[in-house]
């Protein structure tokens, strides 16, 4: 029996103790407040470590040995660092394997702390929970940020939310400043900057409804997920993509494939298919703590 603890960092934090890949007991989340999207953009480094450092030990207590602890955050983590993240600026450059590692050790927990791109975490949720961790698993997350997530992990930085989908140079809504992103179409962030008189669910609506603009928009919307997806067809082949997030219930699926169908077009590529995944706690927790134990036996 393999026991983890897994931790998501991104708009609020969550942990989740695990046996067997399977989440025990209940899940601690900060804060309590679901609806408050905005509550760790202002807290500094330092107190997000500590945060994070005292759900863990309070999952730890009672509940045996830990053989490893995985820790998900936005942004590009390489070997514990976290080389940047934009929609977690303050973290950037932090050292959390072994900020965590050290606040952990205060509190009486030794087990080897991993870290990891939160949708990296969800895909290998995806991949425990359906029994597919012998296959090549791929998820977009779909929320303030656009996250792409691969397992098993492979070396490299894998920002699919930043991959260049239109050259429009007016296209600069994307939160690392960055021209013609995924992100910044896609992304409840720029959403919210492009339509500064309607809230992103309005647009939706109104597109609905018939409003020539949104409709624009939301054709827009579809045309640049499918165009990002269809990017990584033509790099790693075909298969299976999930999408999930907050945001995914903006999701047309009929018409993303429809895209798709008209981007993707060499034979041997066409066997693709897309589900959409209802947000939910388990799976990324899951996910952590299988890159975590996976990380601890290299």
């Amino acid at each position: 029996m393999t026991t983890a603890i897994g931790a998501v960092m991104t708009e609020r934090i969550i942990a989740g103790r695990l046996h067997d890949q399977r989440l025990t007991g209940a899940v601690l989340h900060h804060p309590k407040d679901e609806a408050d999207r905005d509550a760790l953009g202002t807290v500094p480094p330092g107190d997000l470590v500590e945060i994070l450092a005292g759900l863990i030990a309070s999952l730890a207590t009672g509940g045996g040995p830990v053989d490893a602890i995985g820790i998900a955050v936005p942004g590009i983590v390489c070997h514990g660092v976290i080389e940047d993240s934009p929609n977690l600026p303050q973290i950037k450059g932090m050292r959390l394997e072994r900020d965590l590692g050290a606040a952990l050790k205060k509190r009486g927990m030794t087990a080897r702390v991993h870290a990891c791109n939160d949708a990296d975490a969800i895909a290998a949720g995806v991949a425990a929970t359906r029994g597919h961790l012998d296959k090549l698993v791929r998820v977009w997350t779909i929320g303030n940020g656009i996250g792409y997530g691969r397992w098993p992990y492979a070396e490299g930085i894998w920002e699919g939310g930043h991959i260049t989908v239109t050259l429009d140079p007016r296209e600069r809504f994307c939160g690392c400043g960055g021209i013609g992103h995924l992100e910044g179409i896609v992304g409840y962030r720029a959403m919210r900057l492009r339509f500064l008189d309607m809230e992103p669910e309005e647009v939706f609506a109104q597109a609905k409804k018939g409003d020539a603009r949104c409709r624009e928009f939301v054709e827009l919307w579809h045309c640049a997920l499918a165009a990002a997806t269809a990017s990584f067809i033509h790099v790693a082949g075909p298969g299976r993509f999930y999408f999930t997030g907050h945001n995914v219930h903006f999701l047309d699926l009929p018409l993303l494939r429809s895209h798709l169908e008209s981007m993707v077009r060499m034979s041997p590529l066409q066997s693709f298919s897309v589900e959409v995944l209802p947000p939910d706690d388990e799976t990324p927790l899951i996910g952590a703590g299988v890159c975590a134990l996976r990380a601890a036996t290299k």
